[in-house]
């Protein structure tokens, strides 16, 4: 089971010349295949999405423009990152409840997901999180 990975910021490949930068996320560098790219933007400063767990579904979180503050719960501990470069993500494994808050104006955040969406996965109450949690590491014992 998941319960026991974190998630964990990771750099992504970055060429830079003249011109400017070229960021490369490519599914070989993530622990999963990606089968879903969304993004968020145009949220209003200071705002906050996510407020979900998922039971399977891997996600790579990578803020293209501005700044997200995003907090992680397994259920017992809590993991806080802040994204604002367009050079690091953070991979988040399965049975995480997160909390995006967009903290600059403009702020864009890319998500890659292993699954396409699917509805039965997500954990869209913090108890229901808690209890899926608690009766996976049950299972587990």
């Amino acid at each position: 089971m998941s319960h026991h990975i974190e998630p964990e910021l990771i750099e992504i490949a970055c060429f830079s010349d003249a011109r400017g930068q070229l960021g490369v996320v490519e599914a070989a560098g993530l622990p999963f295949d990606i089968k879903r790219v969304y993004y968020l933007f145009d949220i209003p400063m200071g705002a906050v999405r996510g407020e979900h767990g998922h039971k399977k579904l891997q996600q790579f979180m990578l803020c293209m423009n501005g700044s997200c503050e995003i907090t992680f719960n397994d259920g017992t501990r809590q993991f806080k990152f802040l994204l604002d470069s367009p050079s690091v993500g953070v991979l988040v494994p399965p049975g995480l409840w997160r909390s995006i808050r967009f903290i600059k104006p403009d702020s864009v955040l890319c998500v890659f997901a292993s699954h396409p969406y699917e509805q039965e996965d997500y954990l869209y109450s913090y108890e229901e999180f808690l209890e899926w949690t608690i009766q996976n590491k049950e299972a587990e014992q």
